[in-house]
């Protein structure tokens, strides 16, 4: 498994649209004619490059009822942000600056709109697409609107790959595969080959919060993998004065980068704006010092750039502060 060469030089600029465009926290009632937001992102690719930025990572961008990780169709562009047209205009536009785009991907779950999951509750063959049964069907870390997917389910491997493999077809360059931690290992060996095998300039990175990254990324056979850990680390040692842990958390990447270059970031649609998690704002130059210069392949999420402030909450709804 080798990285594509592209990616030994890629910048991401994280924009999470449904918040970047003005489009969340409505709510998709469908029918909803299409709004054609997703266009507006055009006109902000120029800041990208000037911030020396290679290539945009989208959030989430599919059909969904709210924040676009309770996906109901993978095939269809949320209606808040626009339809297929929109799409292959913004691709153009990225591909015509010399822009990447990497897609959001909720494979671990749906949205209780999802169309099988609506014909699963009658006990036909659409509920071996879930884990559990019908009426007792699994859902993600105790969220009741997302449902897990049942990963053993060859016709789920089956729809993910052709649901990837289509959006690469329209100039997708890669994936972010949302919650991967939950996945087990053996879904992704199956799935991501068969990608390479039709796009092998795509680029496929791994949300993953704890454990050992390397390995994981080697049995999964990702790219790429999020560094949580360094993540914790910057901003933590920043804080507290406390070195060891950022020298730890380094001397642990440095490892990681013998086999793959972990996803880098301060900032990120799930966490605290860096801007309000240090206690100096001097600190703040520091932190993008050590994103920009530590091995790896840094994301910087749109707004962290002009020190956008906002405060994650542990409840629902708690990420609205950072979405916008």
């Amino acid at each position: 498994m080798t990285a594509p060469v592209w990616i030994e030089h890629a910048i991401w600029w994280q924009v999470y649209p449904l918040g970047f465009v003005g489009a969340f926290p409505q709510t998709s009632e469908p029918p909803q004619p299409a709004q054609h937001r997703l266009r507006r992102l055009a006109d902000w690719f120029d800041h990208a490059i000037e911030l020396g930025a290679s290539g945009i990572a989208l959030g989430p961008i599919f059909a969904s009822r709210t924040h676009g990780y309770d996906t109901t169709d993978h095939y269809r562009i949320d209606p808040r942000l626009g339809d297929e047209a929109d799409f292959d205009h913004l691709v153009a536009e990225a591909h015509r600056r010399g822009l990447r785009i990497l897609l959001d991907g909720v494979f671990n779950h749906v949205g209780v709109d999802f169309p099988r999951y609506r014909e699963a509750a009658a006990y036909n063959d659409a509920a071996r697409w879930f884990r559990g049964r019908p009426g007792r069907f699994h859902t993600f870390e105790g969220h009741s609107e997302l449902i897990t997917l049942n990963h053993d389910n060859p016709e789920v491997a089956d729809y993910v790959v052709d649901v990837m493999a289509h959006w690469l077809g329209r100039g997708a360059d890669g994936w972010r595969l949302d919650a991967a931690y939950a996945v087990p290992q053996r879904f992704w060996k199956s799935v991501l080959p068969r990608l390479r095998e039709r796009y092998p300039d795509a680029w496929f990175v791994g949300e993953l919060i704890h454990g050992d990254y390397a390995a994981v990324v080697k049995a999964a056979t990702f790219d790429s993998a999020t560094q949580y850990e360094l993540w914790k680390a910057i901003w933590g040692s920043l804080n507290d004065g406390n070195f060891f842990e950022l020298d730890w958390a380094l001397q642990r990447h440095n490892a990681f980068l013998d086999s793959f270059s972990p996803l880098t970031f301060i900032g990120n649609h799930d966490v605290t704006r860096i801007a309000s998690r240090l206690e100096n704002p001097e600190h703040l130059a520091h932190a993008l010092m050590l994103l920009l210069t530590v091995g790896g392949v840094p994301s910087v999420y749109a707004g962290d750039e002009l020190g956008f402030r906002g405060v994650k909450e542990e409840r629902y709804g708690g990420d609205d502060a950072v979405r916008p």
